[in-house]
């Protein structure tokens, strides 16, 4: 069965917990908090608060400023008060970013977030009584007394999904975490002839397999009652697609489907700051391969021919439902209905 979740911004966090509750009474699996201006941990938190069914996860906070030992104590304090329903998603962040805005050490960062991984790991087990000892080249860990420990939980060990789109990640995925968040540039050919065969080739390398990895996947669709409501829509979508297209290592995204040099005319442009240029160069033939367009009333069925049978686990994030949301809070009745059709196709 695939399920359907909400991408959701870090954001005050009374009204997080509105948010929170009202998803949960739409119907909708899981909300995700993204990390910007506002920690995501933090709106997990009042989410959690709120809430005693839906899922809640991050996606993703930044892995490189906190030290493991903080993330982990944070994502075991939020397992704790979700009653196991938090998931720990975790990116890596570009160089200027970690250097310039957190004031961290930016290191090679597939090597270190495969460190990152492994000394979560270790904390959790830390945490439930086990010697703590971890060594890498980044990171290490020896010395956690039980007063400094928050002890076990009645629930398992917060899974850990990390971000990935190019090869080393995605195959990072696969051997060492519970799940990957596929970026929310992509296409559904992308996922399955580029980076599933990377997951599988991590998971294959620690006797793992394709079933033991889920795949949660954002979606940019567009959607109305009307062909202006669709039309409106997809036009955020092309803003977001030439924003995250001008990152040059995501051009492979774009090569598949045989448009070649787009994500170096978009950071061209973006370097000009010529915004609408890098709008105008984001065609219908290149949007059509990134974003689901249809009525409400036909969503469902949509995603599900477009999405199900990618993978044994998957599961579904709106990436449109949340600026809906700020204009009319009721939309979420709307996207709870489309998810109920998600689950009764695909169970």
């Amino acid at each position: 069965m695939i399920d359907l979740d909400m991408m959701a911004t870090a954001g005050r966090l009374r009204g997080v917990q509105e948010l929170a509750a009202r998803a949960e009474a739409a119907g909708l699996g899981g909300l995700w908090f993204t990390e910007s201006g506002r920690t995501a941990y933090l709106s997990c938190t009042a989410a959690a608060l709120a809430t005693e069914r839906i899922g809640i996860g991050t996606a993703v906070a930044v892995a490189f400023p906190r030290s493991p030992m903080i993330t982990a104590k944070v994502a075991w304090e939020l397992a704790d008060a979700t009653g196991g329903r938090f998931t720990l998603g975790l990116g890596t962040q570009v160089k200027a970013h970690v250097e310039r805005r957190y004031s961290a050490e930016y290191a090679p960062p597939g090597p270190r977030l495969r460190a990152y991984v492994g000394a979560l790991r270790a904390i959790f087990a830390a945490f439930r009584g086990a010697p703590l000892a971890f060594e890498s080249d980044y990171y290490t860990f020896s010395l956690l007394t039980p007063q400094w420990s928050p002890g076990p939980l009645d629930a398992p060990d917060p899974p850990i999904f990390v971000s990935a789109v190019l090869p080393y990640m995605s195959r990072l995925a696969g051997e060492l975490c519970d799940g990957v968040h596929i970026h929310p540039f992509h296409s559904p050919e992308y996922v399955r002839d580029v980076q599933i065969p990377e997951i599988v080739a991590g998971a294959a390398k620690v006797g793992r397999s394709l079933d033991d990895v889920t795949l949660e996947i954002p979606v940019m669709t567009g959607v109305g009652d009307t062909a202006e409501q669709i039309a409106a829509t997809r036009e955020h979508a092309r803003g977001m697609i030439a924003f995250y297209g001008s990152t040059r290592t995501y051009s492979p995204v774009f090569e598949l489907h045989g448009f070649p040099g787009l994500s170096d005319r978009l950071h061209e442009l973006q370097r000009g700051g010529d915004i609408a240029g890098m709008i105008a160069v984001i065609t219908d033939d290149v949007l059509d391969h990134y974003v689901v367009a249809a009525p409400w009333d036909e969503l469902a069925d949509a995603l599900v021919d477009r999405y199900a049978g990618l993978a044994p686990k998957i599961r579904l994030m709106s990436y449109t439902a949340i600026n809906q949301y700020g204009k009319d809070p009721t939309v979420l009745e709307r996207w709870g209905r489309v998810a109920e059709r998600v689950r009764a196709l695909t169970a």
